[in-house]
């Protein structure tokens, strides 16, 4: 097999990642991958127990069958699918106060007939320009965002009861 430089690297720090940091009790830990059914995502799957996943996807066409196509590699390697979270799913505008879906709309739809057909979609995130104004200053969305905190706080709370999570 060949295996590219770049990710070897890859591995590498994923296992370093994995490996070399002392993370003390966790009851989960959240990797934010890139799109994709690659070295990345195999590596994971190989080096760590994964409980599940879940997939992000924007409505564009090219953006979910990215993420059917991530869904089935998942599959082949029995890694439970989650859900589904739409991000970008709409702008809210605040001068009309209606909701335009810039980059289309009805993901679940076209999810059906594919290997997300049985997957619920956990999440519909709005494109917020705050957004990458709290990223760039370094504060969490969900500390300053009363309306994204809550919709995170809806997602975790719905995949937590797929999760064998042993509580003392």
């Amino acid at each position: 097999a060949v295996v590219s430089t770049q990710s070897t690297g890859v591995m590498q720090a994923i296992r370093k990642l994995l490996r070399g940091v002392r993370w003390g009790p966790l009851d989960v830990l959240v990797i934010d991958m890139p799109p994709g059914t690659g070295d990345t995502q195999l590596s994971v799957t190989q080096e760590v127990p994964i409980q599940g996943v879940v997939l992000v996807t924007t409505p564009q066409s090219v953006a979910l069958a990215d993420c059917i196509k991530g869904a089935e590699m998942f599959r082949k390697v029995d890694v439970p699918i989650l859900g589904v979270v739409e991000n970008m799913s709409y702008y809210h505008c605040s001068s009309c106060n209606k909701q335009h879906h810039i980059f289309g709309r009805d993901v679940g739809h076209r999810m059906k007939g594919s290997a997300l057909s049985d997957v619920p979609i956990l999440g519909k995130l709005p494109i917020k320009p705050d957004i990458s104004q709290h990223c760039d200053s370094g504060t969490p969305t969900v500390i300053l965002d009363s309306e994204i905190s809550e919709m995170f706080d809806q997602i975790a709370h719905s995949i937590i009861p797929s999760l064998n999570l042993e509580h003392d």
